[in-house]
């Protein structure tokens, strides 16, 4: 791990981040190179800040590329620009070697390749940074796509995130300002992020749910999966022929309508939210194939969002609070969410917002720029330090992903016209007496156990006060750092004094003259003095260095 420390500190400093490093008191972990503190290259000191961050991400690896991609989703999290030039980062991975692909299927299978395929071609067709994939052929001739995971990628990564999280600590603590983009939690989604897409498990399930999901969709196609050849380490697929979702040149030869194709995902995608609550969070161009029948095959299923049927419906009001410029019920939707924290002004994210919607209001539909939108009010929600869910921020990043699919499609295409009939549909069923009157009577039980436990439950309350085990718990914030401050002064007086005592006692023993003696002084007081000023110098290097005189 050590080495791992110091190649980290190497590329920071490579890309002029020593300041970084110096405040985190890292340079020592670094190389010879970056403890003389030469500085970076020419080449790199004109380039911005998040060219050269990303930079660093690329030469860090495959974890830390990963790392950058999911960041690149989380507008919420970081600045724009650096999402968008994290959105660059692409997994250049060379592919591991055949034989490791042959024992990995044969220990996750229990069968050998030759048992399993009648053909199984040496040369990966995609490799990245967890696995890569393979076409073969089943032993009844039909085409499948293998994914075999990298082996030791996870040994790899729980290091890496071990790292991780020791440095976005360190940051919170020590770096002013370092909380406000709140590192322990980029850490904890990255986390949550890649051991989902390492679970081959979990995405076949997902596959077999898209597939129930979308069944009656004639113009979506979810491939077959194939159970029998899969395990925690290898994922078998159908084969899906067609041309790839960026192959524009490929699309129009073949005269295929590029609105119409990027209206079917469009509405697939409102479809999936709306109706179902589980949605591909990553659709863009890579991960949609063109059938040759004119259906959308989707792809890569690592990447999926939830959301449960409270939040669709405060999607709906939302919405309508955005039509309606009603700022306060737009607040109390986000306070139902828990994303406004202690921390949020709430005046002046109020203000805020009200720019927001005053900017988009009175618009046509066909005028709105979705992406934009949805760009500016998370924006405005960063920068009030507004927490949004994992799942809120996966929905941002699928619906932003497939407007871009779409605009690249087709210009002019706008996802905010594909989203309105769905919307519209959910509020005239919410609206609806049926389900108004089921909302009454489901609300109506809840009151009623309320009520129910009400009397018990206070009756505890005062048996507790009256018997004397109630508490009342006083927390304090932000007295972390005076606590450090008086612990390290006490600390350094109680230095002091245990030096000021051993020079007093050596003092006393070459005063009354205690043998043995060297060179006419006691022994014993010699050494008492050697010691003292050893502690005494020591301690002033540290005030020294520290910088806290």
């Amino acid at each position: 791990m050590l080495k791992r420390y110091k190649d980290i500190v190497d590329v920071l400093i490579k890309y002029e981040f020593g300041h970084i490093v110096d405040r985190m008191g890292l340079r020592p972990l670094g190389s010879f190179k970056s403890k003389i503190g030469r500085g970076p290259k020419k080449e790199y000191r004109y380039l911005t800040g998040p060219e050269r961050v990303r930079m660093a991400l690329e030469e860090l690896g495959p974890t830390y590329v990963k790392l950058g991609q999911i960041l690149s989703m989380r507008h919420d999290l970081i600045p724009a620009k650096y999402a968008n030039e994290f959105a660059k980062l692409q997994d250049n991975v060379q592919p591991f070697d055949f034989e490791l692909v042959k024992s990995t299927i044969n220990k996750d299978i229990g069968k050998g390749i030759s048992e399993l395929f009648s053909e199984f071609r040496e040369e990966p067709i995609a490799s990245a940074s967890i696995g890569q994939v393979h076409y073969a052929k089943l032993l009844d001739g039909t085409e499948v796509a293998v994914k075999v995971q990298r082996p030791g990628i996870k040994k790899v990564i729980e290091s890496d995130l071990d790292i991780m999280y020791s440095l976005a600590g360190f940051a919170e603590q020590h770096i002013e300002g370092a909380e406000l983009y709140r590192p322990i939690d980029i850490v904890d989604e990255f986390s949550k992020s890649i051991h989902a897409e390492m679970d081959y498990v979990r995405e076949v399930t997902n596959i077999e749910r898209f597939s129930q999901n979308l069944k009656d969709d004639p113009n979506i196609y979810i491939h077959d999966v194939y159970w029998e050849y899969c395990g925690e380490f290898v994922l078998t697929t159908e084969y899906i022929r067609g041309i790839k979702g960026d192959d524009f040149e490929k699309i129009d030869k073949h005269g295929f309508d590029r609105y119409k194709i990027a209206e079917i995902g469009g509405k697939s995608f409102m479809k999936q939210v709306f109706e179902d609550g589980v949605f591909h969070a990553d659709a863009h161009s890579g991960n949609v194939m063109l059938m040759w029948d004119g259906r959308i095959a989707l792809l890569d299923f690592g990447m999926v969002g939830y959301l449960p049927d409270y939040m669709r419906k405060g999607l709906i009001d939302t919405l309508i609070a955005i039509v309606e410029r009603d700022t306060s019920q737009y607040i109390e939707i986000l306070r139902e969410f828990g994303m406004i924290g202690y921390n949020v002004n709430t005046s002046k994210l109020i203000l805020d917002i009200e720019y927001i919607l005053n900017k988009y209001y009175g618009r046509p539909l066909y005028h709105l720029d979705g992406a934009a939108m949805i760009e500016d009010i998370v924006a405005v929600l960063r920068r009030n330090h507004v927490t949004i869910p994992n799942n809120l921020a996966m929905l941002i990043k699928g619906m932003m992903t497939i407007a871009g699919f779409g605009t690249l499609m087709a210009p002019g295409f706008n996802i905010i016209t594909i989203a309105e009939p769905h919307a519209k549909k959910l509020t005239r069923e919410r609206l609806n007496p049926v389900n108004i009157s089921k909302s009454v009577y489901k609300d109506a039980r809840y009151f009623g156990r309320f009520f129910n436990k009400l009397p018990k439950q206070l009756s505890n309350i005062l048996t507790s006060v009256l018997d004397g085990e109630a508490r009342i718990v006083f927390k304090h914030e932000g007295i972390e750092p005076v606590v450090s401050v008086i612990n390290a002064a006490s600390n350094r007086i109680s230095f002091s004094l245990i030096i000021a005592s051993i020079i007093i006692g050596s003092s006393l023993i070459i005063q009354a003259g205690l043998g043995p003696v060297i060179w006419g002084v006691p022994f014993f007081g010699l050494v008492g003095f050697v010691i003292a000023g050893i502690f005494g110098m020591g301690l002033v290097i540290h005030i020294l260095k520290t910088g806290n005189i």
